[in-house]
């Protein structure tokens, strides 16, 4: 069976949460669940740092701001993470080289990421904390949903991986607009703040 569904799938999950990815995966497969994770994630020392950034991931995504400030240093992170896996799936599974993979479950990861970074400016538009929470709550309850259902029906899971991208794409081009002047009030308020400082040296 080709693993390509299986890198797409992966590959959409690691540009919401990379780190889930990972350990999902790695004990999948230390639990004998699936043979197509590789050794490599499933070492204890993986599975316990991935562990650890996604209990980092799962406080700092659900603060405003905070998430933002998340996803901007995970721009590189989680498409190198999708690449990774992707290569990492190939090569035990030999059915797709490991450069496609890589570059199929990069790229997947790079949109989805995009998809989340900007529905999250979108939503700290608003002043109330909830909807934060909720959004990152079904993403990591989506995310390992998606990864599990992946195990069993991997092309089933990746058809509902490229619709949710495609949504998710369409939504964020809606939303762009409202992104923008998230984006124009941050500067703002940036510079109201230096030149709050400059005036109090001036004034000391």
């Amino acid at each position: 069976m080709s693993v390509l569904p299986l890198v797409f799938t992966s590959g959409w999950a690691s540009g919401i949460n990379a780190y889930a990815v990972v350990l999902l995966l790695g004990i999948f497969g230390a639990t004998g669940l699936t043979d197509e994770v590789p050794a490599s994630l499933q070492r204890t020392d993986v599975l316990i740092v991935a562990a650890v950034l996604f209990l980092c991931e799962a406080v700092a995504d659900k603060i405003p701001y905070v998430d933002s400030l998340w996803d901007t240093v995970h721009t590189v992170i989680r498409p190198l993470s999708g690449a990774v896996v992707g290569a990492l799936l190939a090569g035990q599974n030999g059915s797709l080289s490991d450069i496609a993979a890589g570059a199929i479950g990069g790229s997947t990861a790079l949109a989805s990421h995009f998809v989340k970074a900007g529905t999250r400016m979108a939503i700290n538009t608003s002043p109330e904390p909830f909807s934060n929470v909720i959004m990152s709550t079904a993403e990591d309850l989506g995310v390992g949903g998606i990864v599990t259902f992946a195990m069993f029906n991997p092309e089933a899971a990746a058809i509902i991986c490229a619709v949710l991208l495609a949504v998710g794409l369409a939504l964020l081009i809606y939303l762009w607009a409202r992104i923008r002047r998230y984006l124009r009030r941050r500067a703002q308020r940036r510079e109201e703040k230096r030149l709050a400082a400059e005036a109090g040296r001036v004034a000391r």
